[in-house]
């Protein structure tokens, strides 16, 4: 008698379980591409702006990256992009406007380097 009550509990909700399934859209989770060709923006270096002579980030479709010969793979946490070989691992931050913002300590202390995806707008580009 217990598994008929049970049944007939299951039966009465099933057209409300149906429902609620319908109701909440299912969201995909958004994954976020950054691949592309990020152009040194600027450099920080001893709190002073200089000129920035780097090579550009390239960060590809595959997880992998190139800068300045450092070749590696990368990933996306968050807003952090973790940039890693077998010896040498660097977290660079996602800023707003397409901008990754990579501090290292190197042979002149802190430096702090701001690479931009150029976006082109459409309209603007030629195949000529």
């Amino acid at each position: 008698m217990g598994h008929v009550r049970v049944a007939g509990c299951l039966v009465r909700l099933l057209p409300v379980i149906a429902l609620v399934l319908l109701i909440v859209p299912f969201s995909q989770a958004q994954t976020v591409d950054l691949s592309g060709r990020y152009q040194c923006e600027k450099a920080i270096m001893h709190g002073k702006e200089i000129p920035c002579k780097s090579a550009p980030l390239i960060l590809k479709n595959d997880g992998h990256f190139e800068l300045r010969g450092w070749e590696g793979s990368y990933l996306v946490n968050g807003e952090w992009v973790e940039l890693s070989d077998s010896l040498i691992r660097a977290r660079a931050r996602i800023e707003p406007g397409h901008k990754i913002v990579l501090r290292y300590i190197g042979k002149h202390g802190l430096v702090e380097m701001t690479f931009e995806r150029r976006v082109a707008e459409l309209g603007k580009t030629a195949l000529s």
